[in-house]
């Protein structure tokens, strides 16, 4: 999970909106993609594509704060994502690694980042039923399977109430139930006011979604030879 508290945080009722653009990314030191930009509503989900390498992850990781951009703006209601003196929005980050605490239950666990994000506790049992996890709220870390663990990186994002979801491969190791629990969260987040930026390889969103093809935005050999001119 990215590391901002919503506890100042305005309700999703409030319209929103993310913008980037004129957004570089560098990986030890080379391009990986130049120029990139796009804008998103209240509401909005975007759907990131392209080949592998193409920068998806480091795309998610850029708007999460976790990696520095090499260049371009990140704009939250026109104030910057990170940094500056307005407050940053909460963030509910699920990358690769689904962080799972193993000495805490998953009742702890979830108990943990409704305090954070100064959530109400009741939304603890909302999370756990909604991902299918209640009968395993009393049970460690240590001994979840690897599609328990992913929904239990995904109940987080019900409990943390974040306007804006960065969702790295969602669907790895989950059966047809939980997938169906994951896209029912997705579109309550979208009518709620939220704001999801995703990738995936596996094409299930049969949903009115913005699509950006990352290859698109690749540095090409001939644009590397111009930079290091």
């Amino acid at each position: 999970m990215a590391p901002h508290s919503s506890t100042q945080q305005p309700p999703l009722s409030q319209p929103n909106r993310l913008e980037v653009t004129a957004l570089d990314c560098l990986r030890g030191g080379w391009p990986v993609f130049s120029d990139l930009q796009f804008r998103l509503e209240s509401g909005d989900l975007l759907l990131l594509t392209g080949p592998n390498g193409s920068g998806k992850s480091s795309l998610l990781r850029i708007l999460a704060g976790l990696l520095p951009p090499a260049g371009g703006d990140l704009l939250w209601n026109e104030a910057p994502l990170h940094g500056g003196d307005s407050h940053p929005p909460s963030i509910g980050y699920v990358g690769h690694r689904n962080a799972i605490k193993v000495n805490l239950t998953l009742q702890e666990d979830l108990a943990f980042w409704a305090r954070f994000h100064g959530q109400p506790q009741h939304r603890i049992a909302q999370a756990l039923e909604a991902f299918d996890l209640t009968p395993l709220a009393a049970r460690p870390g240590r001994v979840l399977s690897s599609g328990q663990g992913r929904r239990l990186a995904l109940a987080r994002l019900k409990v943390m109430q974040a306007p804006l979801w960065l969702l790295d491969e969602p669907l790895v190791g989950l059966d047809k139930a939980a997938v169906l629990a994951v896209r029912n969260e997705i579109e309550k987040h979208r009518r709620d006011g939220g704001i999801i930026v995703l990738a995936t390889h596996q094409d299930i969103w049969h949903v009115e979604e913005q699509r950006l093809d990352l290859g698109t935005f690749t540095v090409s050999p001939d644009q590397l030879q111009e930079l290091e001119a």
